[in-house]
């Protein structure tokens, strides 16, 4: 594994545990905007909004926030605001490479609110990392109570397009980004659910860190998700 299970598990498990609801519902409330304009507002034939929605579900956000949010991707009671998604590249401590999703409707903030996060906090804005990332489909399932011959599970996920897979929390499995949704839908058809299952950049290789910049790393990678206009931090760090 490149060591992206890692990250994304303390990252999940830390957005469970904050009580910063008001933060997390209005990230997700973008995406399922961002998702509506882009495919539609049925979720039966948008699957990117299926995917938005079933997350914002699983975080407890409220029903009304999630028909708002589709309500301004249709361009009903629309502010007039219109959202941009940008990836920044950085060098965090330790030399680890750093790609930060935002979604934002005034990119000149986003990007003043990023470059200072990571300069204050040992990183280097100006370095060119995204080609160390590759775009693929990930899902993951926290409950694995149900899975029996993990041999036999692995080999039928093979079959549908899973490429690297690790058991070390629950079971995240990474295949190609057009295979999403057919990984997704067989795991449905096995009885496991997909606790999150979405498009992310996995590291094509990962490093290690000592003790001290992973500390570093983690508290630079939490003032980012801090801030309103990143959905998501990726890194290389294992």
């Amino acid at each position: 594994m490149s060591g992206h299970s890692k990250w994304s598990s303390i990252k999940h498990k830390k957005g469970a545990a904050d009580a910063k609801r008001g933060k997390l519902f209005s990230k997700l409330a973008k995406t399922i905007t961002v998702a509506v304009k882009s495919g539609g507002a049925d979720e039966s034939t948008n699957f990117t909004l299926r995917l938005a929605i079933d997350k914002a579900r699983q975080a407890n956000m409220p029903k009304d926030n999630i028909i708002r949010a589709i309500s301004r991707g249709s361009g009903e009671g629309d502010d007039g605001k219109e959202l941009k998604g940008v990836v920044y590249e950085a060098m965090g401590p330790g030399g680890a490479s750093i790609l930060i999703e935002v979604l934002t409707d005034n990119t000149n903030r986003s990007i003043t609110n990023v470059k200072t996060i990571i300069g204050k906090n040992g990183g280097n804005f100006d370095a060119k990392v995204l080609w160390q990332f590759d775009r693929k489909g990930v899902v993951r399932i926290e409950d694995i109570s149900s899975v029996g011959d993990r041999d036999e599970l692995e080999l039928t996920l093979i079959d549908v397009g899973v490429e690297d897979l690790s058991w070390e929390n629950g079971l995240e499995l990474i295949g190609e980004l057009s295979d999403l949704q057919t990984i997704e839908k067989s795991l449905g058809d096995l009885g496991l659910k997909a606790s999150e299952a979405q498009p992310e950049y996995v590291a094509k290789e990962s490093i290690q860190l000592s003790a001290e910049d992973e500390e570093k790393l983690m508290n630079l990678m939490d003032k980012l998700d801090d801030d309103d206009d990143v959905q998501n931090v990726y890194t290389n760090a294992a």
